[in-house]
């Protein structure tokens, strides 16, 4: 009876010590900016380490989100990142932002940030967004979709890894910003993934999958699917 009481403590332990560390590790310096070559450098997190004595303080600014982004496209919107890949000192920060410009009507479409949790701030004009749920366990109900319609000064938060969008209804520009729980949150839009990958998806998958002919797949993958951050 001792003996199994003392396997199952340390059968306890070891899961309590997996759990714990089955997340990213917290930083073990003040910051390690990010460098496109290894001179002098240490892999860390995706990026090379700039050897801290180099570093100076413009290696942790980012200016011009006060501009405008251009809107003159397909979408009517634009996004301005500010990642690790234009921030190089938010390296294993954990943390990265975005300014999103939306001309009368336009979109950010359905889309998801596989490592980050999206904290949306509306500072112009007027927005309608939403997320939609992952498949839930009962497999009679429906993915549920949440929305809302936000004036300036209004925060919506988009939960990790989920489809969500942003629609300009207004009749005047709109502004936001995003802030993203990862120094790179990544973005997956869904239309452009599934229809305008290289190479192409197998028509005859798309089809059976949306169930819909096989000329209106050939349709989507014929169009142009323009990325956006």
């Amino acid at each position: 009876m001792k003996t199994s009481f003392g396997f199952y403590t340390i059968f306890v332990v070891l899961s309590s010590a997996w759990i714990a560390y089955a997340s990213d590790p917290s930083q073990l310096q003040d910051f390690c900016v990010a460098v496109p070559d290894a001179n002098s450098a240490v892999f860390v997190n995706g990026k090379f380490c700039k050897d801290p004595d180099m570093v100076v303080a413009e290696d942790f600014l980012r200016q011009g989100l006060n501009n405008a982004g251009n809107t003159s496209n397909q979408l009517g919107s634009v996004v301005t990142a500010v990642n690790v890949n234009q921030l190089p000192g938010l390296n294993t920060l954990g943390v990265s932002l975005a300014r999103l410009d939306f001309a009368p009507y336009g979109i950010n479409p359905p889309h998801t940030h596989p490592r980050a949790t999206e904290a949306f701030l509306l500072m112009e004009g007027t927005l309608y967004v939403g997320f939609v749920t992952s498949n839930p366990a009962d497999l009679n109900q429906k993915n549920k979709l949440f929305t809302k319609y936000l004036n300036p000064g209004d925060v919506f938060v988009f939960p990790q890894g989920l489809i969500h969008f942003q629609f300009n209804v207004g009749k005047t520009n709109a502004v936001a910003f995003a802030g993203f729980g990862s120094q790179n949150p990544g973005t997956i839009t869904i239309a452009n993934a599934v229809f305008g990958s290289d190479p192409k998806i197998n028509p005859d998958v798309l089809a059976k999958a949306f169930q819909v002919e096989k000329n209106i797949i050939d349709y989507l993958q014929a169009q142009f699917w323009s990325n956006y951050n």
